[in-house]
C-alpha cells in the first residue's frame, strides 16, 4: 500500500497541474536532450536533469539554460549514483523539496550493460565469463533509478533503453521494474517503439516503459505510428530474441504497433540531408576539413525543389531555428576508402565494399604493371594495404553501410565516437561517411541544436540520444493524459460542490 504522506504529495501535484501549473520534468541519465527536447516540445517544463557525461552535459546546457548561468550548476556534470535528489534540488535553488519538484520523471538509463553488441567485450574484459554483462555495474543503475521514484514521487515516469533489457540473460528487466512501481502506486505498461514509425529517418528500435502514479485515474498509453516502415530482417530477428522472455499474460506489456501501409512513408535519407552543404573539401583540400571547427556554420544548398517537409521541420523547429545555414559539418578523413564509398551500392555493407575494394587493388597492380609481382614483396604488400581495409567479410559483415537514399538511416550508435562506417553518405560523388549535422538529422536533432566538444564527442552525444521526434511522440501522449487527469479532478470537484 502506497504511505499516506506519498499519496499526499502526489494529490499535491496534481492540484497543482488542475491550477494551471505546467508539468515540470526531472531527466535522469539526459544525455545531450534529446529526449528533453521531446517533452520541452509537448510543453513539460525542462526542471533538472543529471548526466555524467561532461560534454554531453555541456550540450544540455547549452541548449535548454533558458537564461540560466552556463557556468552556474545547471552546466555541471553530475553521477546519478552520488548526487541525491534533494542535493540537485539545493544546487540548482529550485524553491521546493525534492518531494515536490517534479512531476515528470524520465530516464534514457545507459544501455550498454543490455546491449547484445558490447557483450563479446565485457566478456574479454572479464576474462571470458559468458555472464560477464550481468555484472556490470551500469545494470543495477535501474535500481538507484527507483530511488529518485521514491525521493521525488512523480506523476509520471518514462524509461528509454534497448531492446535487449527484455532479455538480460533470460531476465525480463522492465517486468521487474514495473513490479516496483505497481507496489509504490504505479499502474505501468511498456513495450518496443520504432523511431521510423514517428517521422525519424531511421531504422531505431527501443523499449519505453510508462508508469502513470494511480492517483490520475489513467493507465499507460503509448503514441500510434505516423508513417509507415518496412523493418529489415536483422531488426526483427532483434525482436524475437528480445521478446522471448515477455510474459504475455502480465498486462503490462502492450503490443506492438503494426503500422498501416496508408499512412505517410518512412521518412528517407535523402529526404532527410539533401539540402545540407555539400561537403567534397576531404578529397580537394583535407586542409580545409582539418582547420573548421564544430560551431562553423556553412550555408544550405540552394535547388530548384522544395524542401521536403522533414528538413522544413528541421529548419523551424521551434527554438532551434537555423535560417541561412548550421554548423556540425566535420567529416572524418580515411583517404583509403574514399574510391571505396565511391563505387559502393546503396544499401551495400562491409563484404561488398571489401569486394569492391579487390577490384580497384587489381586495377591499380594492372595500371602500375605489377601484376606479376609476388604477393608477399614489399611492393605488393604496401599497395595492398594503401587500398583494402583488412577486416574479414565473415567477422564483420556490417561494420560498414552506405546509406539507401529511399529508405531510413540504419540505427545510429555511440560508436560513431570512435568511426562512422555504419553511414556512408549516399551521394556517391561525395565519397564520404556522413557529418555531425547530418548524423543529427539522421536522429532527428533540429538544425539550431547546439553539441559540445569536438567532433567525436558530438557524434558519441549523438548516438546515444533518443531522437526527439520519438520523445516527442511520447511525451505528447504524456502530456494528454496529465491534461486529462487534471480536467476530470475539476470536474469531481465540481460535482462535490453541486
Amino acid at each position: 500500500m502506497i504511505a499516506a504522506d506519498a499519496l499526499l504529495t502526489r494529490q499535491g501535484k496534481l492540484a497543482r497541474l488542475r491550477s494551471g501549473g505546467n508539468p515540470r520534468a526531472l531527466e535522469i541519465c539526459s544525455g545531450a536532450g534529446g529526449l528533453s527536447l521531446g517533452l520541452q516540445t509537448a510543453g513539460i517544463e525542462l526542471a533538472a536533469h543529471v548526466e555524467i557525461d561532461p560534454e554531453a552535459a555541456r550540450s544540455y546546457a547549452l541548449n535548454f539554460a533558458n537564461g540560466r548561468d552556463l557556468e552556474g550548476p545547471w552546466a555541471l556534470p553530475r553521477d546519478m549514483e552520488r548526487v541525491s535528489a534533494q542535493q540537485l534540488v539545493t544546487e540548482l535553488g529550485l524553491p521546493t523539496s525534492a518531494a515536490d519538484s517534479f512531476d515528470v520523471l524520465a530516464a534514457g538509463l545507459p544501455c550498454q550493460a543490455f546491449a547484445r553488441i558490447g557483450r563479446s567485450k565485457l566478456r574479454s574484459i572479464s576474462g571470458g565469463e559468458e555472464d560477464a554483462f550481468q555484472k556490470d555495474p551500469r545494470a543495477s543503475l535501474y535500481r538507484r533509478f527507483l530511488k529518485f521514484v521514491e525521493d521525488t514521487q512523480p506523476l509520471v515516469i518514462v524509461i528509454e533503453n534497448v531492446p535487449d533489457i527484455l532479455n538480460f540473460g533470460g531476465h525480463n528487466v522492465p517486468e521487474e521494474i514495473c513490479e516496483h512501481l505497481e507496489a509504490a502506486g504505479y499502474s505501468t505498461g511498456y513495450t518496443l517503439l520504432n523511431a521510423a514509425y514517428f517521422g525519424v529517418p531511421q531504422i531505431r528500435e527501443r523499449l519505453f516503459i510508462v508508469a502513470l502514479a494511480r492517483v490520475l485515474g489513467q493507465e499507460p498509453r503509448f503514441p500510434e505510428p505516423t508513417h509507415f516502415a518496412e523493418l529489415p530482417s536483422g531488426y526483427q530477428g532483434t525482436r524475437r530474441v528480445a521478446l522471448k522472455h515477455v510474459d504475455q499474460t502480465s498486462g503490462r506489456f502492450h503490443e506492438l504497433h503494426q503500422p498501416s501501409d496508408t499512412l505517410k512513408p518512412a521518412v528517407g535519407a535523402r529526404a532527410a540531408l539533401a539540402d545540407l552543404p555539400r561537403i567534397t573539401e576531404h578529397v580537394d583540400d583535407p586542409k580545409v576539413i582539418r582547420r573548421r571547427k564544430l560551431t562553423d556554420e556553412l550555408p544550405y544548398r540552394e535547388s530548384k525543389k522544395p524542401l521536403s517537409e522533414y528538413a522544413t521541420m528541421m529548419r523551424d523547429w521551434e527554438g532551434f531555428t537555423s535560417d541561412a545555414g548550421t554548423d556540425g559539418h566535420l567529416v572524418r578523413l580515411t583517404p583509403r576508402d574514399f574510391p571505396i564509398f565511391e563505387a559502393m551500392e546503396h544499401g551495400a555493407d562491409y563484404p561488398q565494399a571489401r569486394k569492391v575494394a579487390e577490384e580497384l587493388f587489381q586495377q591499380a597492380l594492372r595500371r602500375k604493371r605489377l601484376t606479376g609481382i609476388h604477393k608477399n614483396s614489399a611492393a605488393y604488400r604496401d599497395l595492398r594495404s594503401e587500398m583494402v581495409p583488412p577486416y574479414d567479410p565473415e567477422k564483420f559483415p556490417n561494420k560498414w553501410w552506405k546509406l539507401d537514399p529511399a529508405r531510413p538511416s540504419r540505427t545510429l550508435t555511440a560508436h560513431m565516437g570512435k568511426d562512422t562506417y555504419s553511414h556512408i553518405h549516399y551521394d556517391s560523388q561525395q565519397c564520404r561517411t556522413i557529418s555531425v549535422r547530418e548524423a543529427a538529422r539522421l536522429q532527428s536533432f533540429p538544425d539550431g541544436f547546439a553539441f559540445a566538444g569536438a567532433m567525436n564527442a558530438a557524434f558519441r552525444q549523438i548516438g546515444n540520444a533518443v531522437p526527439p521526434l520519438l520523445g516527442l511522440a511520447v511525451a505528447r501522449v504524456i502530456r494528454e493524459q496529465l491534461n486529462l487527469a487534471a480536467q476530470s479532478a475539476d470536474q469531481n470537484d465540481d460535482r462535490q460542490v453541486a
